[in-house]
Order: structure tokens, then C-alpha cells, then sequence
């Protein structure tokens, strides 16, 4: 998976949590600032390369969506693959 499709499935991401009916502020602002990290990790031009605190916070995340979010946290899922896929 390319660093194109992950960026596609954190717009899905985003799409699915608008559409949700109760998403908190708190969840908004998580995927908000993991979208941002995702990106910088993604980008050559950048110089994050926590990666490992990336996935740690999706995998946060994703555990919080299980419940409340059962389609935004496929996405996740999917994020978190293909980060490990491309081998960010």
C-alpha cells in the first residue's frame, strides 16, 4: 500500500467520524493531531520519525473506537497496517 492510500483512508477516517452521531471533542482533537503525525511521517521532507509513538497513539485510538466507532475503527486498522506495509 502506498503512502497515497494511507493518506486516502484518513480522509475516509475523517469522513466516517462526520458523519457519526456523538464523537467527542477529546476524539476529534486524537484523530485531528494523529492525521498531522501521519502525514509528517509519511512526507521525505520531514523530520518525525517517531513511528512508534505514532502507532502506539493509533492503537489507542482504534481501541477506543471499538465500541462507539466499529467503521472509523476498521480505518484505523487499515492506517496501522499499511504504515507497517510501507515500512515507515
Amino acid at each position: 500500500m502506498s503512502e497515497q492510500n494511507i493518506k486516502d483512508l484518513l480522509i475516509e477516517l475523517q469522513a466516517e467520524l462526520e458523519k457519526a452521531e456523538r464523537v467527542d471533542q477529546e476524539t476529534l482533537d486524537l484523530v485531528r493531531e494523529l492525521d498531522e503525525d501521519i502525514h509528517r511521517l509519511v512526507d521525505p521532507d520531514s523530520d518525525l520519525n517517531d513511528y512508534d509513538s505514532v502507532i502506539d497513539r493509533a492503537n489507542a485510538i482504534e481501541t477506543r473506537f471499538a465500541v462507539e466507532h466499529p467503521r472509523a475503527e476498521q480505518f484505523l486498522r487499515e492506517i496501522i497496517n499499511a504504515l507497517s506495509r510501507v515500512g515507515i
